[in-house]
C-alpha cells in the first residue's frame, strides 16, 4: 500500500512542475482530484509543533505573525535505513542534511513568490523529508487562521487566508485536519469552525488537540477526546508538543517524543487513551487512513484521467498545430492549409460536398432562360426585316436575293446573345466566389490565423476573377464566330421560287411584297434558332474550360508563386494567431503531459498490485 501514497506524491509533484495548484481554472485539474490531507488551525494552535512531531525534526519557520505564507506540501517518505535528508521540488538536485538550512530556504522560497511584503500565495512549496523516523505521509500544511491584519499586510489578509484554506478544505477529496489548542475555548477555535462549515457531519475531518498540558489546573480535555464534546467520525487524537523552553534549549523530538508518551500514560485522566494519544499515533492513522483513501479513489482517478485525455486531445487538434519558428516551416504550414482549402474547394465542385450543382443549373436552366428572353419573332416582325433589308440595300434593289439583308437580320439578331452569355459566365462566376467563401470558412486550419485567412480569400477571388474575363472574352467570341461567317450550307438547302413554281423575277420588281418578307424573316429565324441552340451548347463548355476548370487546376497558383519570394517575417505576419489561442494551446499541451504521466504513474501501480 506504501506506494499508492507515493504515487499521489509524485502527481501532486507533476501538477505543481505544470502549474496545476488546484486554483480556479478553466482547464481540467489533475489537483482537485487527488487525495490530500490538509492540516487547519489558528495562529498559535500549535500547528507547526504537530507537524515537527509527526517528522522528528525542527525545519519549519517560526516568529510572530503569519509564518506559513505558502501552502507546503509535505511529503514523507520512510526509509528502512540511512541518513535523513530533505529535498524541494524547486530544487530537484540538491540534498538538505541541515534542517536549519530547510527551515532557511522554505522563508527564502516564499519571500521569492511573495517578496517581503508578508503577503500570501497560492503557489505550494514541494518538501520531502525521506528519514527512518517518518512513516509515508503527505500533508499540505497551510496559512494559520487569523482575525486581524498585521503591519505590512493588507486588510484582506484575513479573507485571503480563510478563502486559501477554504479552497483546500471544501474539495471533497481532502481530509482535514483540524488543530485546536486545548487551552481555549473549543466553541471559539478557527480550525473547528471553518471545517464544520465544509464538512458539518465531521466525515472528512480528525481533530487534533494540542497544548493538553497547559491547561489549568483541575481541567481536563477528556470529554473532547472521547468525542462526548464535539463528536467527529474519528476519535479526537491529543498530542503534547515541546513547550518554547524546549525549543530554546533545542530539545532533541525524540526525546521529545518520548516525554510525550510519558505524559500521556503517568496522567491519570488520560492513562486510559494513552494506545491512541500522542504525535507517532497521529502520524499512523493519517497514513493508514490515506492510504485507503487513495485506494478506494484509484477507479475514479483511472476514469477521470482517461476523459480528460481525451478531450484535451480534441480541444488540441480544435486548435490546430502551433506555428513553426522558422521561414522553410513557416511557409510548410501556409502551403498545406492552402492545400487543405483548396481541396475542399474542389469537393464542392465534385460533388463530394454541396454546392457545384449550382453551377449546371446556370447552364441548364438560367442560361436556356435568357437565350428564350431574347424573343427573335419580334425581331424579325414584318417591319424590322423590311427596314433592315431596305436599308441593306442602298441605292441599288437586290437581283436575285437580298444578302446584305439577310446577313444584316442574322448580325442583329445574333448578337442580342451576347447579353445571356455575359450573364452565363457572370452568374458561374458568383458561384465559384461563393464555394471559395464556403471553402474558406470550412478550413477549420484557416480560422486559427485570420490575416492568413484574408490572403487566401483575396488571391482566390483575384484569381476568379482573372478567369471570368478569360472566360468572358473566350464566351463572347464564340458568339462573334456565328456572327462574322455563316452556315452556308443551312441556305443551299432553302427551297427556291422557281421550284415552287414562283417567278424567279418577281423580286426585282416587287422586293418589299409581304409575302416575300415573311419568308425572309422565316428564313432568318430557323437559322437564328440553329445558331443559338448550338450556342447553348458551346457556351457552358467555354465557361467550364475558362473557369471551373481552371479554377480547379489553378486557384492559387498565383498565390503561391508570390508565396516563394516572401520572407520569414512576412510569412509571420500571416500566421498571426491570437494569442489568447497560443497561451490556451501551450496550457492545454502542459495539461496534457501532466494526465498522460498520471496515467502512465496509476498504470504502473496497477499493474504491481
Amino acid at each position: 500500500m506504501e506506494n499508492l501514497i507515493q504515487l499521489v506524491n509524485r502527481l501532486q509533484r507533476a501538477c505543481t512542475a505544470l502549474g496545476d495548484h488546484g486554483e480556479e481554472s478553466a482547464l481540467p485539474t489533475l489537483w482537485d482530484a487527488l487525495p490530500s490531507i490538509a492540516v487547519v488551525g489558528g495562529q498559535s494552535s500549535g500547528k507547526s509543533s504537530v507537524l515537527e512531531s509527526i517528522v522528528g525534526k525542527d525545519f519549519l519557520p517560526r516568529g510572530s505573525g503569519i509564518v506559513t505564507r505558502r501552502p507546503l506540501v509535505l511529503q514523507l517518505h520512510r526509509l528502512d535505513e540511512g541518513r535523513e535528508y530533505a529535498e524541494f521540488g524547486h530544487l530537484p538536485r540538491k540534498r538538505f542534511t541541515d534542517f536549519a538550512a530547510v527551515r532557511k530556504e522554505i522563508a527564502d522560497e516564499t519571500d521569492r513568490e511573495t517578496g517581503r511584503s508578508k503577503q500570501i500565495s497560492s503557489v505550494p512549496i514541494y518538501l520531502s523529508i525521506y528519514s527512518p523516523n517518518v512513516v509515508n505521509l503527505t500533508l499540505i500544511d497551510l496559512p494559520g487562521l487569523t482575525k486581524v491584519a498585521v503591519d505590512g499586510q493588507s486588510e484582506s489578509i484575513v479573507m485571503d487566508i480563510e478563502n486559501m484554506v477554504r479552497a483546500y478544505i471544501e474539495k471533497p477529496n481532502c481530509i482535514i485536519l483540524a488543530v485546536s489548542p486545548a487551552n481555549q475555548d473549543l466553541a471559539t477555535s478557527d480550525a473547528i469552525k471553518i471545517s464544520r462549515e465544509v464538512d458539518p457531519k465531521g466525515e472528512r475531518t480528525f481533530g487534533v488537540l494540542t497544548k493538553i498540558d497547559l491547561m489549568d489546573k483541575g481541567t481536563d480535555a477528556v470529554d473532547i477526546l472521547e468525542g462526548k464534546a464535539y463528536k467527529l467520525q474519528f476519535p479526537w487524537i491529543g498530542v503534547v508538543n515541546r513547550s518554547q523552553a524546549d525549543i530554546n534549549k533545542n530539545v532533541d523530538m525524540i526525546a521529545a517524543r518520548r516525554r510525550e508518551r510519558e505524559y500521556f500514560a503517568q496522567t491519570p485522566e488520560y492513562k486510559h487513551l494513552t494506545h491512541r494519544m500522542g504525535s507517532e499515533h497521529l502520524g499512523k492513522v493519517l497514513s493508514k487512513h490515506l492510504e485507503t483513501v487513495i485506494k478506494s479513489r484509484i477507479p475514479g482517478l483511472q476514469s477521470l484521467i482517461n476523459k480528460t485525455i481525451i478531450d484535451l486531445e480534441s480541444e488540441l487538434s480544435r486548435l490546430g498545430k502551433p506555428i513553426a519558428t522558422d521561414a522553410g516551416g513557416k511557409l510548410y504550414t501556409i502551403m498545406e492549409i492552402c492545400r487543405m482549402f483548396d481541396g475542399i474547394f474542389k469537393e464542392h465542385l465534385d460533388g463530394v460536398r454541396p454546392g457545384g450543382d449550382k453551377i449546371y443549373n446556370v447552364f441548364d436552366n438560367q442560361l436556356p432562360a435568357a437565350l428564350k428572353r431574347l424573343q427573335f419573332d419580334r425581331h424579325l416582325a414584318m417591319e424590322n426585316v423590311r427596314k433592315l433589308v431596305t436599308e441593306a440595300d442602298g441605292y441599288q434593289p437586290h437581283l436575285i436575293a437580298p444578302e446584305q439583308g439577310y446577313r444584316r437580320l442574322i448580325e442583329t439578331a445574333l448578337i442580342t446573345i451576347k447579353g445571356p452569355a455575359e450573364a452565363a459566365v457572370d452568374a458561374v462566376h458568383g458561384v465559384l466566389r461563393d464555394l471559395v467563401h464556403k471553402s474558406i470558412g470550412e478550413t477549420v486550419e484557416l480560422k486559427q490565423y485570420p490575416s492568413l485567412r484574408v490572403e487566401v480569400s483575396n488571391a482566390a477571388v483575384e484569381s476568379l476573377d482573372r478567369m471570368k474575363e478569360e472566360s468572358k472574352r473566350a464566351t463572347l467570341q464564340l458568339v462573334e464566330m456565328e456572327c462574322s461567317y455563316l452556315t452556308v450550307d443551312f441556305f443551299r438547302k432553302l427551297p427556291q421560287d422557281v421550284e415552287k413554281g414562283g417567278n424567279p423575277t418577281h423580286s426585282i420588281f416587287d422586293r418589299y411584297n409581304e409575302s416575300y418578307l415573311r419568308r425572309i424573316g422565316s428564313t432568318v429565324l430557323s437559322y437564328v434558332n440553329m445558331v443559338c441552340g448550338s450556342l447553348r451548347n458551346s457556351i457552358p463548355k467555354s465557361i467550364v474550360y475558362c473557369q471551373v476548370r481552371e479554377a480547379k487546376r489553378s486557384l492559387l497558383d498565383h498565390f503561391f508563386a508570390e508565396l516563394g519570394a516572401k520572407e520569414g517575417k512576412q510569412l509571420g505576419k500571416m500566421l498571426d494567431e491570437d494569442p489568447a489561442i497560443m497561451q490556451r494551446r501551450i496550457s492545454l499541451a502542459k495539461r496534457l503531459e501532466l494526465y498522460k504521466s498520471a496515467q502512465a504513474e496509476i498504470d504502473s501501480v496497477a499493474w504491481s498490485k
